[in-house]
């Protein structure tokens, strides 16, 4: 039954399969799972830097960041105007502020990029995952619609031979009655 599926859903044989249709083929005649923790599936490939840089976007993208560093920032420039009027090590333009802004920005521009990159591998692999699912989940369905039409056509055929039964024993009847007069 599931011999001659890559013809019939994929309308092409087997050599001309991806790697993906050919895996999805693989288990559903092994009537195996195909299903997992995508995201496990997902991470269990990543490196530490890829992690850390998953981390460092999550937590520079966030609302407890924001406030926290704008806290700090605000620490900095009453700290530096107003406290240390006279002897403040950052007077007012705050150079050395916008030095470690920057060094700031220059470092987590390209690690929130990294984490971006990685975030489109992960629907990339998450749509991969889906698809094969879903052609897992059609191959089964038709499937299950080849067994009931073997089912019916079983079913069909053993109504002919009835009738035919049923024909026969008329017919069997009809010459044993004799004729009315």
């Amino acid at each position: 039954m599931l011999h001659d599926l890559e013809k019939v859903i994929f309308d092409r044989p087997v050599e001309e399969l991806t790697p993906a249709e050919k895996k999805v083929l693989k288990l559903a005649r092994e009537r195996k799972t195909l299903s997992s923790n995508a995201n496990e599936d997902f991470l269990a490939d990543s490196t530490p830097g890829q992690r850390l840089a998953d981390t460092i976007a999550r937590v520079g993208g966030s609302w407890g960041f924001i406030i926290g560093f704008l806290s700090f920032l605000a620490f900095w420039v009453i700290l530096n105007a107003v406290v240390l009027v006279t002897g403040s090590f950052d007077p007012y333009p705050f150079i050395f502020l916008n030095l470690i802004l920057s060094m700031l920005a220059a470092i987590q521009a390209p690690i929130i990029m990294m984490s971006q990159n990685r975030q489109s591998e992960r629907d990339r692999f998450m749509a991969a995952k889906d698809y094969e699912i879903n052609l897992k989940a059609e191959i089964e369905v038709l499937g299950l619609h080849h067994k009931i039409d073997l089912q019916v056509l079983k079913e069909i055929n053993g109504l002919h031979q009835k009738i035919d039964s049923i024909s026969q024993d008329l017919k069997a009847l009809g010459q044993s009655v004799p004729p009315r007069a």
